[in-house]
């Protein structure tokens, strides 16, 4: 059976895609999406999960939250002085610290090197470090701790002077 991430994967890649109508079936379970033709949003249905429709509107809620911050900031202007960007490998969940107990990777000021985890992107259960790969200090953070991030959305602003 496919878990909340995996479908809201599933809706992310249809919907950057030509696709009009996806189905998967398997052990009894079937997913069902559809591109509506006036808006070019993905419809899922047919999920069989209990609370299908929070679900769905928890999906929906998280993708146009995640639409309108990245829209928000790259509309909105830094007065930070940086010259690099720390941007997201991957489609996933921006994690600020290995566990909820620790300490966060990073905050402002931190210097950082090549090698330096900066954060973890969580994407279809798998936790994946993120490296700085600058030397510098970390001037911005421009995600919250559990924040859906994009493919080469922008997470840290550094300062290598």
């Amino acid at each position: 059976m496919l878990n909340v991430q995996e479908i809201q994967e599933l809706i992310r890649l249809i919907d950057q895609t030509s696709i009009e109508e996806f189905k998967y079936e398997t052990s009894g379970a079937s997913i069902s999406l559809k591109k509506s033709s006036t808006t070019g949003q993905v419809q899922p249905k047919n999920i069989p999960e209990k609370n299908v429709s929070e679900t769905v509107a928890q999906i929906e809620s998280e993708k146009a939250s995640a639409e309108n911050t990245q829209d928000a900031s790259s509309q909105k202007e830094s007065t930070v002085d940086y010259d690099h960007e720390i941007v997201s490998p991957m489609v996933g969940t921006f994690y600020a610290a290995p566990s909820p107990e620790r300490e966060n990777f990073v905050s402002i000021g931190s210097k950082v090197d090549k090698s330096s985890v900066v954060c973890i992107v969580e994407a279809m259960k798998l936790f994946n470090e993120i490296e700085a790969e600058v030397e510098g200090e970390i001037v911005e953070i421009l995600v919250e701790n559990g924040e859906l991030v994009e493919y080469g959305q922008p997470l840290f602003r550094v300062s290598t002077k």
